[in-house]
């Protein structure tokens, strides 16, 4: 069954010559005097040390049996150099052979750097394993690493080489597997086993991961993990589970009921020089920046808080795709494709639907999915919804972005003037947005769980930072309660952890909002004990909310 979390319901309706001068000047103030002596050139720094390293051979463990080959020069800005070396053992190549000679101005020798100090002569030369063994070998390590996923155009080709970085010098197989996932975005991983007895030594990914940069619409210029793939980089994080970011070029899936017949595509945004977008929906990839930074927050903020290792726990990544639709004034979350889904708002009422709050909500109905699963109806699909944007707010305070601090208002950067409110739900008072209410009633069940939903998010808010007026990031909050009752609150760090040990231990797909009650004193009795303050905070929450 195709199970959608729908982000939101109720939202759609239906001087310059100076600058030149001193540019001018600088210039020639900064040229470099006339006659000044050049520094030695890439190729005077090869011949330099080509001159100087038959003399320290000894000293690097050079034999007759070896060769080297220079992989790298540099030539510092005084003149030194520095040309560093790849080694050979009768023609295989070395893993830690590598070595570094340094040379003065002059190309007189100051000293070296080298990966391997000891003797590089292994006993063997000869692989008692063979290649096609090595090559089947390696291709199981990718198939196990990609959870018995069905990969496609798997090539697997070994290298014999002559490893020195595992203890004692010996023959083994480096063999480079790659393949394309079902979604044809490309998987690798490099296998290093021993010829000699066919033992996995160590293994690495072999796609390149970069840092680079991007200018989002809504969080500023944010830091990106992308993967290199040859001349150009990909959208795609392999430090976070290989998580990616697709264009979805506008189009809609075609469902029939519950079932999908074909996807909207999501292809994989790529870049020339790893600095993405421009900070304007005018640039396809500014939305992209935004979608694929609230991943890697949501991300963080799972595994550095609570440990989890991605959506589902097993730190596979989902994806992304943006643009999808057109003038889409909605984002949700599909369990099936295990993935988030973007709309660019009509521009009206809501801009493009990607901002961290929004990408946080969205990941955690995945979340919700691999535990409690909540059933996305009556008060159980509130609790469903409470869920998201508790954690998307929790992920938004943790990230402490300037350009998008914490608050407990959900999707504020996204809403425009015409939707006739400052965001799509709050926290404090959830009965400001016009339909959702704030407190439990018998009809709470009959409720579209987007509003249902106001109770379980007036219950963290109290819970988080108690009740009455307050100013939190610049944003004035007044929250009442119910029964007149005045709570003290016990910070979003414990909200957090109260509400996720809730969530995965004692919370089941019917629980409903009396359920949770007893779910979260649990887990406050199991985090700080029944006598404790934070035990007693959640029960005052939840009658402020009048859930008794």
């Amino acid at each position: 069954m195709r199970r959608i979390r729908s982000h939101l319901r109720g939202a759609r309706l239906a001087t310059a010559g100076i600058a030149v001068t001193a540019t001018a000047l600088l210039a020639t103030t900064l040229s470099p005097t006339a006659g000044a002596e050049e520094p030695p050139s890439r190729a005077d720094a090869v011949a330099n040390a080509a001159s100087v390293l038959d003399d320290v051979a000894g000293s690097l463990g050079l034999t007759a049996a070896q060769g080297t080959r220079v992989r790298d020069v540099i030539v510092d800005p005084d003149g030194t150099q520095h040309v560093r070396y790849d080694r050979t053992y009768h023609q295989l190549p070395v893993l830690g052979g590598d070595f570094v000679l340094h040379l003065a101005k002059d190309g007189t020798y100051r000293g070296a750097s080298r990966a391997t100090k000891g003797a590089i002569a292994p006993k063997s030369v000869t692989p008692k394993v063979s290649a096609p063994k090595a090559a089947d070998l390696a291709a199981g390590v990718l198939r196990a690493l990609n959870l018995g996923e069905t990969l496609k155009r798997l090539t697997a080709k070994p290298q014999l080489v002559v490893d020195t970085l595992h203890g004692a010098p010996k023959l083994a197989w480096r063999t480079d597997a790659v393949a394309q996932d079902a979604r044809g975005n490309p998987v690798a991983r490099t296998v290093l086993t021993d010829a000699g007895s066919g033992a996995q030594i160590d293994a690495w990914d072999s796609i390149e991961t970069v840092s680079g940069d991007g200018k989002s619409l809504y969080a500023g210029t944010v830091p990106l993990q992308t993967t290199a793939s040859g001349s150009t980089y990909q959208l795609k994080d392999p430090t976070r589970g290989g998580t990616y970011t697709g264009d979805a070029a506008n189009k809609t899936d075609l469902c029939i009921l519950t079932i999908c017949l074909n996807r909207a595509p999501a292809t994989v945004f790529t870049d020339s020089d790893n600095h993405w977008g421009t900070g304007t929906t005018a640039d396809r990839a500014s939305a992209a920046v935004d979608a694929q930074y609230g991943t890697d927050a949501t991300w963080d903020y799972y595994k550095s808080v609570h440990g989890r290792n991605g959506i589902a726990g097993d730190g596979k990544g989902s994806y992304n795709r943006v643009h999808y639709g057109n003038a889409y004034n909605n984002a949700f979350w599909d369990d099936n494709c295990f993935c988030m889904t973007y709309g660019d708002g009509d521009g009206t009422q809501l801009g493009p639907l990607v901002s961290l709050d929004v990408a946080g909500h969205e990941m955690s109905h995945g979340v919700t999915a691999k535990t409690a699963a909540l059933t996305y109806s009556g008060e159980s699909g509130g609790l469903n919804e409470a869920t998201s944007d508790i954690f998307g707010t929790l992920v938004e305070f943790h990230a402490d972005n300037s350009s998008d601090p914490g608050d407990y208002l959900i999707g504020e950067k996204v809403v425009r003037a015409g939707l006739g409110r400052d965001a799509l739900r709050r926290m404090d008072k959830p009965s400001k947005d016009g339909v959702s209410v704030d407190c439990w009633t018998t009809s709470t069940s009959q409720l579209d769980v987007h509003y249902s939903s106001g109770i379980g998010n007036h219950f963290a808010y109290l819970l988080a930072e108690g009740s009455g007026a307050k100013t939190i990031n610049g944003v004035r909050y007044d929250s009442p309660t119910c029964d007149g009752s005045s709570v003290t609150g016990i910070g979003r760090d414990k909200l957090g952890k109260i509400w996720y040990r809730a969530l995965t231990v004692y919370m089941t797909s019917s629980t409903n909002y009396a359920g949770a009650r007893t779910a979260t004193l649990n887990a406050a009795k199991d985090l700080y004990g029944a006598g404790s303050a934070e035990y007693g905070a959640v029960g005052a929450a939840w009658s402020a909310v009048d859930v008794g």
